[in-house]
């Protein structure tokens, strides 16, 4: 048992300041159950947003400031709307005051009446002469309705390995994914993991980080994922010999995955690639091509600009640029314009590098919406990015130095969660008009039917941790969930996208009700679906929601398989992860999953069919949970695509760095054999478990 924290808890003055600014004094880890915050982390949380905290005196003038300011002021920086209501906030302005609206069509209206949803400009004049600008956001109520039920496969795209990538999946296996799920199997989705641009090695030759969740950039994705084959200008390279050695270790590289038990390595992946693309780059681009680029080029603008330079710099000076010579750590100083110069053919490779990959991420979109998809792709939006990378020194203001993102201590983990991601500042999203989150949004949804969004809750708050302090000693930081929310619909609303919160695990009151009454889905995943206000047994079906997507399994968690036959829990142990003793983990898990195969049984939904697999089979069990996925109102149900063949191997086991491979691992079959995307759609037992959930014709 962890000795219990002895913290100071804030003063009373200090509690008044840190609820005007958004920072929590406490927090509940469990229904009934309040932990204090210590003053420290409430006072440094208050000092990444600007505001001096650190004596009794600076509490009391910081105070009297915020006080005095939220008096006077007529407007918040950002003022939100939803179609068809007047916001709160002007029906708080003084009688008499006078609304001028600058709509985002450049109409000058003087009434909130039917203004159409976007990102306006709003200014008011009190009858005592005061004025205030702020930015009006107006959304829909609510995003445009799921369109029908349908189910589809998870997958994390560079586990998917074809007889044509490079050693890891790519956007043209995404395409031919899509393209054949859509067409033979009736899927209506697919999901990827995110696809952000990733942060290079330290050094040259230093490993990348190969999770994910942890990228460089969330706006512009990465160029690893590019199939070099389908980049148009491929097929004019005047010298084709200078590819072949290239080509040949792309074989062997492949070889090695799928024939010879290598793990994959994205860094000889895009080591390959980049010195072709590098020959690619060189062949002229055709008169419509260049037009294309250039408009390219001007919708992204100075990020863009930003994008590409961050990416030239760290060729040159590591990829952390709080270790670059100071002048450069800023992206507006005349030395970094002066280096962007010095560096112009790598910052035009990058931003090429950056439209290509946009070019085939809308294509697999494209190919998935031919294909008769009814959403198409669904892109994951990681919950943070590096503190080295691209995004975190393009747009400095808004991140908090000194944070980094996490979770605080509960029934699971009772030392917390450092993520290593800086957050947001909620004051600078607001000044902005968020602006940062509408960009964001704007450019994935360039090639997504719909969009997972990591960690949903953190559109409400986030856990800050100091810098150098245990996860412990944090505290959560609240941002304004409604302007969070009308940007997330707006954007969805524009590019007609479908919404996925995960909303898994510790959920704050109110949370998930929000996100339902602007039709934002939930994420349900079985094993967790219990009745936890009763009897704590498996929730039958017709208790589910219905605004979630249901699955059995997530890239976090084993697979159904490895869940069946407690191979889980044994490796778990084998990697010194158990908390206790390995017998009461094996028995536990076999209870859990014997309360869920009984509930299968009594549904009627553990049996074979003719020429099925035997009733008391793995498969037949794996089919059986997603016949109850089925039973459920779920509006979205998905396959975890290596349940299709039988894998025991998660993607990714939390609590782990080097001593297991994360996000390193190609799908394989019930043996551990790597299994490529041709053998997948010829897959007799992926059929078969795609059937289970295919509505009779």
């Amino acid at each position: 048992m962890s000795t219990p924290r002895q913290v100071e808890p804030p003063t009373e003055d200090l509690a008044r300041l840190a609820a005007l600014h958004g920072v929590a004094t406490s927090y509940s880890p469990s229904p009934g159950r309040t932990v204090a915050a210590s003053a420290t982390a409430v006072t440094r949380a208050l000092a990444a947003v600007g505001v001096a905290a650190d004596t009794p005196e600076a509490v009391r003038a910081a105070l009297a400031a915020r006080e005095e300011e939220l008096r006077e002021r007529l407007l918040p920086p950002t003022v939100v709307g939803w179609s068809g209501g007047t916001p709160d906030a002007l029906d708080a302005l003084p009688a008499g005051t006078l609304l001028r609206i600058t709509t985002e069509q450049g109409e000058i209206r003087d009434v909130i009446d039917r203004l159409p949803p976007g990102v306006h400009r709003l200014t008011a004049t009190a009858p005592d002469g005061r004025t205030a600008d702020a930015h009006l956001i107006i959304a829909p109520p609510r995003l445009p309705a799921h369109p029908g039920r349908s189910y589809g496969l998870l997958v994390q795209l560079y586990s998917l390995l074809s007889r044509r990538s490079w050693g890891m999946g790519d956007l043209g296996d995404l395409a031919e994914l899509t393209s054949w799920a859509g067409r033979a199997l009736g899927a209506g989705f697919v999901q990827v993991n995110p696809l952000h641009a990733a942060v290079p090695g330290a050094v040259p030759g230093a490993p990348t980080d190969p999770s994910p969740y942890r990228p460089s950039s969330r706006r512009f994705p990465d160029p690893v994922h590019l199939r070099v084959e389908d980049v148009p200008e491929y097929a004019y390279l005047p010298d084709r010999e200078a590819l072949r050695p290239l080509l040949e270790r792309a074989d062997r590289l492949r070889a090695s995955v799928l024939e010879k038990g290598a793990l994959i390595d994205r860094d000889a992946v895009w080591e390959l690639k980049r010195a072709a693309l590098e020959l690619v780059c060189e062949v002229p681009l055709g008169p419509g091509r260049d037009a294309a680029y250039r408009d390219y080029l001007a919708e992204q603008g100075q990020a863009l600009e930003d994008h590409a330079t961050w990416y030239a710099l760290a060729e040159v000076h590591g990829s952390d640029w709080h270790q670059w010579p100071t002048a450069l750590r800023d992206p507006r100083s005349a030395e970094t314009a002066h280096a962007r110069r010095e560096l112009t053919d790598r910052v035009d490779f990058h931003r090429r590098l950056a439209w290509l990959t946009d070019t085939q991420l809308t294509a697999a979109q494209r190919a998935a919406r031919e294909a008769g998809m009814p959403v198409g792709i669904v892109h994951d939006l990681a919950v943070g990015v590096h503190p080295g990378g691209a995004d975190a020194w393009a747009q400095q203001d808004h991140f908090a130095a000194g944070m980094s993102v996490g979770a605080p201590p509960d029934a699971f983990n009772a030392r917390g969660q450092d993520w290593g991601l800086p957050p947001w500042r909620p004051d600078r999203l607001a000044e902005s008009g968020y602006e940062p989150f509408r960009a964001l949004l704007q450019a994935l949804f360039r090639y997504a039917g719909a969009l997972r969004i990591d960690h949903v809750m953190g559109l409400f708050r986030l856990w800050w941790v100091p810098l150098g302090e245990a996860p412990t000693e944090g505290t959560y930081v609240h941002y304004d969930a409604e302007a969070m929310l009308a940007v997330l619909v707006l954007e969805a609303w524009r590019a007609g996208a479908v919404v996925i919160g995960e909303d898994l695990g510790t959920v704050e009151p109110g949370v998930r009700e929000a996100l339902r009454e602007r039709g934002v889905l939930g994420t349900s995943v079985l094993w967790f679906e219990r009745d936890w206000e009763g009897d704590g047994q498996p929730l039958p079906p017709d208790r589910w929601r219905a605004d979630c997507l249901a699955t059995a399994t997530t890239h976090d968690l084993p697979p159904t398989a490895a869940r069946l036959t407690g191979e889980h829990v044994e490796l778990r142990d084998s990697l010194g992860l158990l908390t206790r003793p390995l017998e009461e983990e094996r028995a536990e898990a076999s209870a859990d999953t014997a309360e869920w195969l009984a509930l299968l049984t009594r549904l009627d939904l553990l049996h074979g069919t003719a020429g099925g697999p035997d009733p008391s089979s793995e498969e037949a069990e794996i089919q059986a949970v997603h016949r109850f996925l089925l039973q459920t109102p779920a509006r979205m149900i998905g396959i975890w695509l290596p349940d299709g063949v039988g894998d025991r191997r998660p993607q990714n086991l939390p609590g782990t760095w080097d001593q297991y491979p994360n996000w390193r691992l190609p799908v394989a079959d019930t043996e551990g054999r790597p299994v490529t995307l041709e053998q997948l759609a010829a897959s007799a037992r992926l059929r078969a478990l795609v059937e289970v959930l295919r509505p009779s014709p």
